[in-house]
């Protein structure tokens, strides 16, 4: 049995549980919330964070990683590509989300939506929500070259990632572009059961 430790409200955390779903697998969760989890969750993660992923004996952490590896381990080459470069360009677009895209939401979300006291800088919001919305565009012009998911025709891991930030973006109350190949590929997405429980949740 996998067991997966977070919060179920994390957006890293409902990552590994929508693809979860899309693979069918019977995952535990544990939300980790008594007290101590901290302490334990660091001798699996020195970092101190969810998700972390426990198979057998085996612990992996970094949502992408876990991802990456479930996707590989159900030999789901549809999410995953076995071709190099099919697999790269999928790869691409969940590590610009990691690095690009969740740097620039940052403030703007910790600000608006969880009200964080760290987070009030009002110069420090703006940049960061315009930043946000022209990351956005970018997503936003290659769906519209696509015409369908973040790579092309097939969805793959790619979409799950930047399916989650696509709907924290849409849930922060800021002023946003109308980006109308990205509402259409959300579209999309509603029509997936992982998606509707675990993005599309109401939950930023």
């Amino acid at each position: 049995m996998l067991k997966l430790l977070g919060k179920p409200t994390s957006i890293n955390v409902r990552k590994v549980l929508w693809l979860g779903e899309e693979l069918a697998l019977q995952i535990d969760h544990a939300p980790m919330q008594a007290p101590g989890d901290a302490e334990s969750l660091r001798r699996l993660n020195p970092n101190g964070l969810v998700p972390v992923l426990i198979d057998g004996t085996a612990v992996l952490w970094e949502s992408n990683t876990i991802c990456r590896y479930l996707a590989a381990r159900q030999r789901r080459h549809d999410l995953l590509p076995a071709e190099p470069l099919a697999r790269a360009r999928v790869e691409q677009w969940m590590d610009w989300q990691a690095t690009d895209l969740n740097s620039a939401w940052r403030p703007a979300f910790m600000a608006l939506v969880r009200h964080s006291p760290a987070f009030q800088d009002a110069d420090a919001i703006d940049h960061s929500a315009a930043a946000w919305n022209r990351l956005m565009t970018v997503l936003d012009a290659q769906l519209a070259t696509t015409g369908a998911f973040v790579t092309g025709a097939d969805f793959t891991l790619a979409d799950i990632v930047l399916g989650l930030s696509a709907n924290r973006w849409r849930m922060t109350p800021m002023a946003r572009p109308a980006l109308p190949a990205v509402d259409a590929w959300i579209a999309r997405l509603e029509t997936r059961p992982g998606y509707r429980a675990h993005a599309g949740n109401g939950i930023p």
